[in-house]
């Protein structure tokens, strides 16, 4: 008996996780209903799965009364086999035999003849919670092409790996719109893609149909849902680089460090070859940030920013999800950097070609601005945080959870 009860035991675990349902299991439990009669485009990625792997392509061109005609690919492709960056092509789905327009190339927003013979696009991609990140703004680029050609639009809702509580970071700036910063809302937005499209929805207008989750709660970690993680790009293969990304991604336009991009911890650190790792450590541990700690790190990156390099640095560890201030890490480990070695500077004559794109992603030039005088975080972090309970209390009329 001992032994059956050990393994008893041991499964426990495995069954104490909430099972969400994701939007494509709830609009299958309902048979379809909104899509039934209709012409359907999708719009997806390999994150479009059910619970057991199944992808969104083939439920939808499997179930009985949907009619799918067309794919569309964001970055990376529908399918997933298109790096990070490179443009996406119009081509036929090998699988399904369907057409897949591209997203992610000379056409980011949906022209008239893309949906010319759809009568609703469907779309069900999984979201890292970043305004970077450009899945959102994907979909709301197809949201205003759909208002403007009379076509519904139905988002299929997913979980938020950064939780439904977490806001952090400014707006955007006029001058300062682009696909990495498409639509006015936080660096962290704390929402839904559903929950987006909904807010987003007031200034766009086309008719919207979310289906939401069932079980999801706004202070749920992703391995809370009982879900299966697929990489939603390829440098975020688990949910320790989606957590980390907003932590890291900002400085890592500057290409003034490796953040494990092209090591086995990509968004996880921040080093460089002219780093002493257990100096940076100590310092950046001394002050004490709210729920983050650092530990040293040596590596060599295997492709990439300094490949093949002896790279010095830390690791950042989330201690307490709540109190971390994620999107601000970067600027206290540059902060810490200057102190230590300031012959080193981020923004001088060598990277003015990455400036821009770090005022993309910013959303703003005042954050290189005012941070490269004296390269110290509290110049940046009352503008950085000057609107994040403004933007709660506008959103939360539209919370579905």
């Amino acid at each position: 008996m001992k032994p059956i009860l050990t393994y008893l035991l041991f499964l426990i675990p495995l069954f104490a996780f909430a099972q969400v349902k994701p939007g494509i299991e709830v609009l299958r439990d309902g048979g379809f209903g909104c899509l039934k009669g209709k012409r359907v485009g999708l719009v997806t990625n390999p994150t479009g799965v059910d619970k057991n792997l199944k992808s969104t392509v083939d439920i939808l061109f499997e179930a009985e009364g949907v009619n799918l005609v067309a794919l569309y690919g964001p970055e990376h492709g529908v399918r997933g086999d298109i790096p990070a960056g490179e443009k996406v092509e119009n081509q036929k789905d090998a699988k399904t035999g369907l057409p897949v327009y591209s997203l992610y190339g000379k056409t980011r927003k949906p022209t008239p003849e893309m949906l010319q013979n759809v009568d609703v696009l469907v779309y069900d991609i999984q979201d890292i919670g970043c305004r970077s990140y450009t899945f959102i703004s994907t979909l709301g680029l197809l949201m205003q092409a759909a208002a403007e050609q009379n076509k519904e639009v139905v988002v299929l809702d997913r979980p938020n790996p950064l939780g439904g509580n977490k806001v952090e970071g400014s707006g955007v700036s006029e001058g300062y719109f682009s696909f990495v910063s498409q639509f006015d809302i936080p660096y962290i937005y704390g929402l839904t893609c559903g929950e987006l499209a909904k807010y987003l929805n007031q200034e766009i207008g086309c008719q919207l149909t979310v289906i939401p989750m069932q079980g999801w709660e706004r202070s749920m970690k992703f391995e809370d849902t009982g879900l299966p993680w697929v990489p939603t790009s390829p440098q975020i293969p688990c949910t320790a680089a989606a957590l980390l990304y907003p932590a890291t991604g900002i400085i890592g336009e500057m290409g003034f460090l490796n953040i494990g991009v092209g090591y086995t911890l990509p968004f996880q650190v921040m080093a460089a070859t002219w780093v002493n790792a257990v100096q940076l450590t100590d310092a950046l541990n001394a002050k004490n940030l709210p729920g983050i700690a650092f530990r040293p790190i040596v590596f060599k990156p295997l492709f990439g920013s300094l490949k093949g390099q002896n790279v010095q640095g830390v690791q950042i560890f989330i201690t307490d999800y709540d109190k971390a201030r994620l999107s601000e890490i970067q600027f206290h480990v540059i902060d810490v950097m200057h102190q230590l070695y300031p012959t080193y500077t981020l923004f001088s004559a060598e990277t003015e070609k990455r400036n821009g794109m770090f005022d993309k992603v910013c959303g703003t030039n005042y954050i290189r601005q005012q941070f490269g005088k004296n390269y110290q975080a509290d110049d940046i972090l009352s503008y950085w945080r000057n609107n994040e309970q403004e933007f709660k209390e506008k959103t939360a009329p539209f919370y579905l959870y």
